[in-house]
Formats: C-alpha cells, structure tokens, sequence
C-alpha cells in the first residue's frame, strides 16, 4: 500500500506545489474561505459552545477526587487544566457543525493537529481552479487569563513547510524554518506537507487553524450567602489561521518579510532540537492580514 500509488502521486504533487507557488493567492483565499468558516461555526452555535464548556465547572463534584494532572514548571494548585475541556467541547462540536455544513472526509493521519480532515465545498472550487478540497488541521488550545498571551505554542506537527520531493521514493521533506527571538534563536523542524495528494489525485492544501478558548478563573474556595462562587467559565474564543508553509517561504514568502513570526518555545535544553515548539505571533499575523486573527467575545 506505501507504494501502490506513489509514482502518480508524485507528478500530481511537484504539479500542484508549482500550481500554488505561482498561483499563491489562491491559497491565501482558500485559507480566508476556512477561517471565516469556522468563525461563522462559532459565532451562531456560541450559546451551545459556551453552556457545553462551562458544564465541565458545573460538573466538578463527579470529578473533584480525580482532578486532571497539573502541567507547567511551577502550578499555583488554584487552577485546574482545561485543555481537554475545549478539545471536546469545542473541537469536537466544530467538527460536528462542519459536517453540515461542507462534505467531510476523516482521512486517516498518523500525526497531526486534534481535528484533521478533509473538507470539500463548492465555495472552495470557487477560491481555487484546481480543487475543491483542502486538508484542515485544527487545532484548539484552552487558556486561562495568566496564559491569556498575544501568541500559542506550536508542535512541529502543526505547521506546514515548502514541501520539496524530489524523488519518488524519497518522499516529502521540508527545509528547516529558524524561530527568532529578541535574544535567542533555534531550528524550528516543522512536518507537515504544504499539501497532500490522495489516492484518487485529489489535491488538497493544507490549512492550520488554532482555536483558543480563554476562560476566567473563580477561587472554588469562595462562598458568598450560601452560593459557591466557583469554577473556569468560558470568558471569549480566538481563532487563528497560520498562513500555507508555501506562504511563508516560497511565495509571497511572508518569513522573509516578518522573520519574527516564529521565536522560541518553551521547550527547555533536554528536548531534542527536532521536535522543539515555536511560538507564533498573533501581532505579525495580523501585519500580514488582519482576518487571521479573530476575537469573539462571549459578552
């Protein structure tokens, strides 16, 4: 099976690559179309996201004596992570509203983002002249208001490189992209493909899009005339859409112009210089377009 369409997929590949370095607009319109998508997903379905959400507070009692494992160099103990918490009430509700609204294909990965799939609308085949899919990694990443940063944590397995195969055999490999920092750099080894070619040579770019719940902490501690003044409710939600790794570096090649897209993680010294996180600005997102990042509230 690793090889029984490889040779086809191959000249649709290298075909498609050049396609989208000369035709970039397209991928920048195919990434607007699946942003604005999701927001739309958000706003009218944000009273169920919401009540969903803050049911995790609400449900405290069946999970108190088994609390999730607290992450972080140094936690407080005030806090309960939540990061599940909108990867389920959020994530896997936006998969759920996206499935009736566009064709869904899960298409099995071995590595990636929590949601990835493939997704076909008619709306796409009118942002691009050579498909109508794409290869959407989504990802949400839950944060209370002292994580509450203008930036996010990003895996190797979240960004999309040049994509160079030069092979058949060789397989898709990408150029090592730098993190920058004011005071510190390093190798930022990111491994997902530009785009992908399924076995039937349907051609789908891959777009990233991060979602970022923040929620508000009360001290579970505090009673007030018989009523507990408790839990993380849902406070607003960012969307966030990372621009093709064929943006960044081919063309119109945005890491030329914003070098500071990515800086450092948080990775210490111990983690391998492969798999080492970067950061992304949200402030340089918005300089390359402001549509990239949204903010809803929920007020």
């Amino acid at each position: 099976m690793f090889n029984a369409h490889r040779p086809q997929m191959f000249a649709a590949y290298n075909k498609a690559r050049d396609y989208f370095i000369r035709n970039w607009r397209e991928l920048v319109e195919i990434e607007k179309h699946t942003h604005s998508l999701i927001k739309q997903a958000v706003v009218e379905n944000l009273s169920e996201i919401r009540r969903d959400y803050d049911e995790a507070s609400f449900l405290h009692p069946f999970w108190q004596n088994y609390p999730p494992k607290e992450r972080g160099r140094s936690p407080r103990g005030d806090q309960f992570p939540w990061i599940e918490v909108g990867e389920h009430s959020v994530g896997f509700k936006l998969a759920r509203i996206l499935s009736n609204r566009v064709t869904i294909r899960e298409v099995g990965l071995p590595s990636g983002t929590d949601q990835r799939f493939v997704f076909q609308s008619e709306e796409l085949g009118r942002c691009c002249k050579i498909t109508n899919q794409a290869m959407l990694f989504m990802d949400v990443k839950s944060v209370g208001p002292r994580d509450d940063e203008p930036h996010t944590v990003l895996s190797t397995y979240q960004v999309s490189g040049d994509g160079v195969w030069q092979s058949v055999n060789g397989g898709v490999k990408n150029s090592v992209m730098m993190a920058r920092g004011d005071r510190s750099k390093h190798p930022f080894y990111c491994a997902l493909p530009p785009l992908y070619v399924m076995s039937d040579d349907t051609v789908a770019p891959t777009v990233s899009v991060f979602i970022k719940p923040v929620y508000q902490m009360v001290s579970l501690a505090e009673v007030k005339q018989n009523e507990i003044q408790s839990g993380q409710p849902l406070d607003r939600i960012t969307i966030v859409t990372l621009p093709n790794g064929l943006l960044l570096t081919q063309n119109p090649c945005y890491l030329k112009k914003h070098p500071s897209l990515f800086y450092p993680g948080k990775d210490d010294k111990k983690v391998a210089k492969t798999k080492k996180r970067a950061r992304v600005s949200f402030d340089i997102l918005r300089e390359i377009e402001p549509w990239r990042v949204d903010t809803i509230p929920l007020a």
